[in-house]
């Protein structure tokens, strides 16, 4: 098994920010380890798909990479051990709360093409429902007065013969640029010399030109930077003013040590004052993983973010270049702050989350959303879901309002993969006392229960959806067929305990049954590719 990396969030955030005030002035190196890999470009290119690239993002190929290579890396990252099976007659009750991260991928696909091998990416770094989520499905839209819509499916496992899958898919409602409510966007920058490489602040401030050209919601926008100290650049600045604040994001330079003196609490002073009710209000952090913000103590700072989240700003994080990514310190103030966690490594990156999906990272349609899967025993005799480590709920808060779920937005999908075994397997262990057959509710394999609260209120809401023999499938969905790819893809980088048969050559030649393919699908497969040769 891998090394882990470190254990203990309130350990991480610690040394996070005593390494922070620690830095000396001026600027810091950008580390990748091992240094960048001279034919990742070679593969990808060798790797093409060899239908027509229908989907050819229209970036250049140094959109998609930065070369930085340096001695040095400082990444921290952090997770609970990967989830086990768990027999239903002791637990029938799987609660989590939603997860819409997808920063996971997008940083371990930076490590693949700096030519990183599975052996180089930190088993920690991998977690398998932000891979997972970070694709496009084909899922059922929500009926009319319902939040989420769902679709279930249960297949064969292609890593152990002996059980079988089960898709759970939630979606919401899609929302047009026309739709959006009046935004009130406050960016808390990092402006310190550690930003200075060009998969940092440069890729920032493109990448907050593109979201300027092509945001058409009304609103405000205020832009803090921290270094040595806090600055206010824009405040209240109309969205309709882009030259304005485009003037602004292209004056930004890095300098200086990352000691800022109150750069979180003015940010959030200047959310509050512009506050819009009914609009969005975000506060959106951007830095390389630098948390020196004013607030020194881990906990203090992640109470002041979740009081400021029951005021209605909530909070987003994106995570910049390398060697000093903070990864698990960035997703936890994310998840304090009812907001997403992205990372960022190329402007495809930055179109993908500050544009094409801004609705999703911007509007909040339901919050503290929660997920809590019934297993029926008689059909079910164990259960695994795959990731959502560090989102898993006791089962008493799941009707529990004051306990905080995740954060869905506008069109967003909600993806959950259980690996099962059935109560007919020859695996299934049988117990002689806890087994009930009073009721074996006919053909339900389980049911799956939604708690919600609207964006504005403090009751939650519940929806509730049965998976029946109806949703078995001889023939697999591309739903079902991509995201099984992608959870096995992985276990195998994780070196999961659970990998069973899991392989690349599964995982390809997978991938040419799928008929719904885009540029990010095709991505991945040349990704898979990729690490497979450096691990022959």
């Amino acid at each position: 098994m891998k090394k882990k990396i470190v254990k203990g969030l309130k350990v991480t955030l610690a040394m996070t920010l005593a390494a922070c005030m620690m830095a000396g002035c001026g600027s810091s190196k950008a580390t990748q380890a091992p240094q960048s890999y001279d034919g990742a470009a070679t593969e990808t290119a060798q790797y093409a798909p060899e239908y027509e690239p229908e989907y050819a993002p229209t970036y250049s190929e140094a959109d998609y990479t930065y070369n930085n290579p340096t001695p040095e890396n400082n990444e921290i990252y952090d997770k609970p051990d990967e989830n086990g099976a768990t027999l239903v007659s002791v637990n029938p009750l799987s609660t989590f709360a939603m997860d819409v991260d997808t920063a996971s991928y997008a940083n371990v696909r930076r490590m693949i093409e700096d030519g990183y091998s599975a052996q180089d990416i930190p088993a920690e770094a991998v977690r398998p429902e932000e891979f997972i989520n970070y694709f496009q499905y084909d899922l059922n839209s929500p009926d009319k007065g319902e939040v989420f819509g769902i679709t279930t499916e249960i297949a064969d496992c292609p890593w152990n013969s002996d059980h079988k899958m089960m898709f759970v898919g939630l979606k919401t409602a899609e929302m047009n640029g026309e739709e959006l409510p009046a935004s009130n966007l406050v960016f808390l920058i990092d402006v310190s010399g550690s930003m200075r490489s060009q998969d940092k602040l440069p890729l920032l401030k493109k990448s907050l030109n593109e979201l300027v050209d092509n945001y058409s919601g009304e609103g405000t926008l205020s832009i803090v930077t921290y270094s040595g100290k806090e600055e206010v650049l824009l405040e209240g600045e109309n969205l309709a003013n882009k030259k304005k604040i485009k003037k602004a994001i292209n004056k930004l330079s890095a300098d200086g040590c990352t000691n800022g003196e109150s750069g979180m609490r003015k940010a959030y002073e200047i959310a509050s004052e512009y506050y819009i009710e009914g609009g969005v209000n975000r506060v959106v952090m951007a830095t390389d993983g630098d948390l020196n913000v004013g607030i020194s103590d881990p906990d203090e700072l992640e109470n002041f973010i979740k009081e400021k989240k029951e005021s209605g700003v909530f909070l987003s994080v994106l995570g910049f270049g390398t060697g000093n990514l903070k990864d698990a310190s960035l997703e936890r103030l994310a998840d304090c702050g009812n907001g997403n966690y992205s990372y960022i490594d190329s402007m495809v990156e930055a179109k993908k989350v500050l544009v094409d999906e801004m609705s999703s990272t911007m509007v909040t349609v339901a919050k503290d959303a929660k997920i809590q899967v019934e297993f029926n025993p008689n059909k079910v005799n164990s259960y695994r879901l795959i990731g959502y480590e560090n989102r898993q709920m006791d089962a008493a808060d799941f009707n529990d309002d004051k306990k905080d779920g995740g954060e869905v937005g506008a069109g967003h999908s909600v993806i959950a993969l259980y690996e099962v075994t059935l109560a007919d397997s020859e695996k299934a262990i049988n117990l002689k006392y806890q087994d009930n057959k009073q009721e074996d509710y006919g053909d339900e394999y389980a049911t799956v229960n939604i708690r919600y609260k609207d964006p504005e209120a403090e009751e939650s809401k519940l929806s509730s959806y049965v998976v029946t023999n109806d949703d078995e499938k001889e023939e697999m969905s591309d739903n079902m067929k991509f995201a099984q790819m992608v959870a096995e893809f992985s276990l195998i980088i994780s070196d999961s305990d659970y990998k069973g048969d899991s392989s690349y050559e599964h995982v390809v030649d997978t991938y040419a049954t799928v008929e719904n393919k885009d540029e990010y699908k095709d991505e991945f497969v040349q990704l898979v590719r990729m690490v497979e040769k450096r691990d022959l």
